[in-house]
């Protein structure tokens, strides 16, 4: 829609993982005003270290403002959640999505195949949509994948082990009603699985890549492919058992000193495997990883139809190619006309 350096790492919480503090409602993170900051963490009492001396916004992504504070002693990270969708404002987003990922978090603490490979929940402010986060260090998400390619298979293996630890995750009941997390969802269907094919939807793919207005249109035209994207679309916001990432792609991968870890699971639901699993094979064909497909088939040792992620694969491709959320691709038309022929191979063969 979308952290490596030796440091003192802040001790989590305790009880459920998440501590509730109220907080004011009208509080606006803002690296550059360290008086408001300091304040409103001495308020929560967020200071183990003491006060924050420096701070910088950091990161690509699109939902959040999320931001690296650092004390005399250690940093951690600071991610708010806004009405709207930070790199586009004039996009509304559920500010809820906060307490989603805060869940999130708190549901797989037990679940060391998972937990050690994300960032620490440390506390959870919803007055202020605040959450406040370990921080991994500042080598980086794995974004750089779409220029330079290289995804090795013992990464590749990482991620195909943590899929596969957290889909296998049992989700406490108390959490399973935040995990619907339905206006999420809602957003991201639209996003992924209507806006992209939508006839006269303003996007200028001709500015992106010269001659891609062109295939976008050969796609829209397509009957058999618009029903199946939208019966996609329909499992997607439908319910299901597993607890899944919802966002499984380079930029929620980095690479930090404790080694590969996975960040911004804000969209995660419950579902469908497939999904997950779908994104993943998507973005390591986009990354020219798709040799590595057969790895993660082998290694991921749950149930899943490979047909129905295969379909989510091709979906993801295209809406990375012709929607809203593009990728830094260094590819010509000829590629992306390559990948929105697979597109359409791997969505219509569901």
């Amino acid at each position: 829609m979308s952290q490596d350096l030796t440091q003192e790492r802040p001790s989590a919480t305790s009880a459920d993982h998440v501590p509730h503090q109220a907080g004011p409602a009208d509080y606006v993170l803002d690296p550059l005003n360290l008086k408001a900051m300091n304040e409103h963490l001495q308020k929560l009492r967020w200071v183990p270290a003491g006060p924050v001396v420096s701070a910088e916004r950091i990161g690509d992504g699109n939902m959040n403002m999320t931001v690296r504070a650092h004390s005399e002693r250690s940093s951690y990270i600071l991610k708010q959640a806004r009405p709207w969708v930070v790199k586009y404002p004039h996009i509304p987003a559920p500010v809820e999505r906060a307490e989603v990922e805060g869940a999130f978090y708190s549901a797989i603490t037990s679940i060391p195949e998972v937990a050690e490979r994300m960032p620490k929940l440390l506390g959870f402010d919803p007055g202020a949509h605040l959450l406040w986060l370990e921080d991994l260090g500042d080598r980086g998400d794995l974004t750089s994948l779409y220029r330079t390619g290289g995804l090795s298979g013992d990464d590749c293996t990482i991620l195909t082990d943590y899929l596969v630890a957290l889909h296998r995750t049992t989700v406490p009941e108390t959490f399973r009603p935040t995990f619907v997390n339905r206006a999420m969802r809602a957003l991201n269907h639209e996003h992924q699985y209507d806006y992209p094919l939508r006839a006269n939807n303003g996007l200028d793919l001709d500015r992106i890549t010269f001659g891609l207005t062109a295939q976008a249109e050969i796609l829209k035209e397509d009957t058999r492919y618009r029903e199946q994207v939208a019966r996609l679309g329909r499992i997607y916001l439908g319910e299901g058992p597993v607890l899944v990432h919802g966002d499984f792609f380079p930029g929620s991968w980095l690479r930090s000193s404790h080694g590969l870890a996975i960040i911004d699971p804000e969209f995660c639901f419950l579902g469908a495997v497939e999904y997950d699993v779908g994104v993943f094979l998507a973005h390591l064909e986009l990354t020219g990883a798709r040799a590595h497909w057969a790895l993660v088939k082998e290694r991921y040792a749950g149930d899943a139809d490979w047909a129905l992620a295969g379909a989510f694969a091709g979906a993801e491709i295209m809406r990375r190619l012709i929607g809203v959320a593009q990728l830094p691709l260094a590819v010509d038309l000829g590629q992306k006309i390559a990948w929105l022929e697979r597109s359409r191979e791997l969505v219509c063969a569901f």
